[in-house]
């Protein structure tokens, strides 16, 4: 029974249950129904705002546009007014021209009309002016006895000769007048650096001679089988020459260097008496120091003279060197200093750079120390050493132009040149070749005939002055300064020569007559 009691609870239990899940299902959809209702109704108010605000965004979008199209179309028109103005007024203005061109072309058909007029005329009075030339030349022909080409040659023979009468005049007095200004200046600075520089000059051979005190000396230095006159030379370099000379010997080298320490070894010898091959051999080492102590000490005179410092070391050695080195008998070391000196003087006069000038004038001969060692012109060879010792390029270039081998580009080069010809060109400062002495005066001889007209030639004042006699029928007065000119100008073209040389031109004339 209370089973029973049991289920019926639970049965009514679920029936309870089911019946309040039903009422809440109802509640829950009125509820909802209500909400879904309320939410429309907002949803539909929304949306009538919406359309209301909408519609009067649009009319207030449409009237905005509006007055902008009004407010571009008020633009556009006076746009359109403008230009239509500014088209008006471009209008006008080209009428005004074509009106303008209108009236010139008028204007320049008239004048091409007068103008068609006044050629018409003139070529009319041309051939009048032809006829009546015509004439009065033929009038002229009969009056002159001359034709027209024949009178034309007469006149242009007159104006060639007075032309070159006045030309030669002006040329002499041009000449004259810069020729007395340079040579005055010119001889004033030369002089004055000749007369500031005076060194001495000393003619020097190529052999040494080394006096005996005795002939019988002359078989000590052979020595036995000839051992001690071959150790010499084998030492030395340097040819021993025993001929008959009373008590002298001859010593011969290329290499004046060698040549020294030969000498000084040999006058040990002699001082000494003990001549064998050590003995030699000693004597020869002790002259070659001293020949090394006399380079430096001669290379260092040099540049204390010349006041010139900063020399690289081994420069100074290749200096001192050139004491022993001559060029045609003239010493090249006191030739350097004394250009030195010049170049200087020189420099001090036109006011250019002294020291510059002193310091390439005392290294312009540098590649004479070592011209019988390397190959090449003593120009070549001073130029290298000198770049290669670090001097300037000024130094280097004067070095390169003092004969000429290339053109002169700088004062200090140009210096140099003149100091070296001025020292070179003293009266007994080098001794000549007679040959080539020979040879150039009869190349100045050839040169100055080569012109025409010429009726002989004579090189005078050793060399200094060519003597030049023209045929006056075919020279005359006037064309000499021109000749004179030219004969120099080719001198100086194809001839190498010291100092300067005169051309003297000489015309004669003689008239001859017998009295009877």
């Amino acid at each position: 029974m209370t089973w029973l009691w049991i289920v019926g609870g639970i049965v009514l239990l679920v029936v309870v249950g089911v019946i309040c899940f039903s009422l809440g299902i109802q509640y829950r959809k009125r509820v909802s129904e209500r909400e879904i209702s309320s939410a429309e109704e907002e949803a539909k108010r929304i949306i009538n705002e919406s359309i209301k605000g909408a519609e009067s965004k649009k009319r207030e979008a449409l009237l905005e546009a509006k007055e902008e199209i009004h407010r571009n179309r008020s633009e556009y028109d006076r746009e359109v007014r403008e230009r239509r103005a500014e088209l008006q007024k471009q209008e006008r203005r080209l009428q005004q021209k074509e009106e303008n061109i209108d009236r010139k072309s008028e204007g320049l058909e008239r004048r091409t009309e007068t103008l068609n007029a006044k050629i018409a005329e003139a070529e009319a009075q041309k051939e009048e002016i032809h006829l009546i030339k015509r004439g009065q030349l033929e009038m002229l022909e009969k009056i002159s006895n001359f034709t027209q080409e024949e009178a034309k040659k007469y006149l242009i023979d007159q104006l060639a000769s007075e032309v070159t009468h006045e030309m030669a005049m002006k040329v002499k007095d041009i000449e004259t007048q810069y020729k007395e200004e340079a040579d005055e200046r010119a001889k004033e600075i030369i002089s004055t650096a000749i007369q500031r520089c005076a060194a001495d000059h000393a003619s020097e051979v190529t052999v040494s001679v080394v006096p005996l005190p005795n002939d019988e000396m002359k078989g000590r230095i052979i020595g036995r089988e000839g051992r001690n006159i071959r150790s010499i030379e084998t030492l030395t370099g340097v040819d021993l020459i025993i001929d008959d000379t009373p008590e002298a010997i001859t010593l011969s080298s290329f290499d004046p260097v060698r040549r020294e320490v030969a000498r000084i070894a040999l006058e040990k010898l002699i001082v000494d008496g003990r001549i064998h091959p050590a003995r030699i051999e000693e004597m020869v080492a002790k002259a070659q120091k001293e020949v090394n102590a006399t380079i430096k000490s001669e290379g260092e005179r040099a540049t204390f003279e010349t006041n010139i410092h900063g020399l690289h070391p081994d420069l100074i050695k290749f200096l001192g060197r050139l004491r022993y080195r001559t060029s045609y008998g003239q010493n090249v070391l006191d030739h350097s200093i004394e250009v030195s000196h010049i170049a200087g003087l020189l420099a001090s006069e036109i006011g250019a750079n002294v020291t510059l000038a002193k310091r390439a004038g005392l290294l312009h001969d540098l590649g004479k120390a070592i011209d019988h060692e390397v190959e090449g012109s003593h120009v070549t060879i001073g130029v290298d050493l000198a770049r290669k010792y670090k001097e300037s390029e000024d130094v280097i270039h004067a070095i390169a132009a003092h004969h000429g081998d290339v053109e002169p580009q700088t004062l200090v080069a140009c210096i140099v040149q003149a100091a070296d010809s001025i020292s070179a060109a003293r009266p007994g400062a080098r001794r000549e070749n007679i040959e080539s002495y020979v040879k150039r005066l009869e190349k100045l001889e050839e040169v100055s005939r080569s012109f025409p007209g010429i009726a002989g030639c004579y090189a005078i004042q050793a060399g200094r002055e060519i003597r030049v006699m023209v045929i006056p029928e075919e020279v005359g007065e006037d064309q000499m300064i021109l000749l004179a000119r030219e004969i120099a100008k080719k001198i100086e073209t194809e001839l190498t020569y010291p100092g300067q040389i005169k051309v003297h031109l000489l015309r004669e004339t003689k008239a001859i007559e017998y009295a009877k």
